[in-house]
């Protein structure tokens, strides 16, 4: 993400490539040779994934109709944004590399339900939250988001950094990421979410 510091704090190096320029023209160059709906592009990620995903909805609101960060959502700021962009959520509450109540590494200073709140404000939605409790995870979603947009997070009880819903890993693995979880399929409701998130 653009001015966000690299793991353990270093700063970006001077002439880095431009991730979201190289994210958004790649949009641009699969249309223009295959037949694409340039109504449903979307974008998805994994920690630092999912970190650029919260990116390309600020810069690339226009391409992209809606987002799915895992384990990694972020309200940049400055937030270009040029619409509400609809955001579905996953992160685990017990995720050591970037923690739900926030407090990590330098990239990682406020919490992910703050992220969330965030990106209701951006998206014009209720300030109020309805949070749901579920079997092993709670969600939490705003209502009235402007032009039909939607944010929601699915906060997973007890998960590490993991994408949820996930293949097994091995005990060497969730030794250092946390315990994963079925109790959703992050697979499964962003997919729902994106089909029901055309871009407007």
């Amino acid at each position: 993400m653009p001015g966000v510091p690299l793991v353990g704090g270093r700063a970006v190096p001077s002439g880095s490539a431009d991730d979201v320029s190289f994210l958004t023209q790649l949009v641009g160059a699969l249309e223009a040779r295959y037949c694409i709906d340039t109504s449903e592009v979307y974008a998805t990620g994994f920690s630092g994934g999912a970190r650029m995903a919260s990116q390309l909805a600020c810069d690339a609101s226009t391409t992209l109709a809606a987002v799915a960060p895992v384990s990694g959502l972020r309200r940049p700021t400055p937030c270009p944004a040029s619409r509400p962009v609809p955001v579905i959520a996953f992160h685990g509450t017990a995720d050591p590399v970037d923690p739900y109540d926030g407090n990590g590494e330098a990239y990682w200073t406020y919490s992910v339900p703050q992220a969330a709140a965030d990106w209701a404000a951006q998206d014009l939605c209720s300030s109020t939250a309805i949070t749901t409790d579920g079997s092993g995870h709670t969600l939490t979603t705003y209502p009235g988001c402007g032009a039909g947009s939607a944010v929601e997070l699915y906060s997973v009880t007890g998960e590490g950094h993991e994408w949820p819903g996930g293949p097994r890993m091995p005990a060497s693995l969730t030794s250092l990421l946390g315990p994963q979880s079925g109790a959703v399929s992050a697979d499964d409701l962003m997919w729902a979410f994106f089909a029901a998130h055309p871009m407007p």
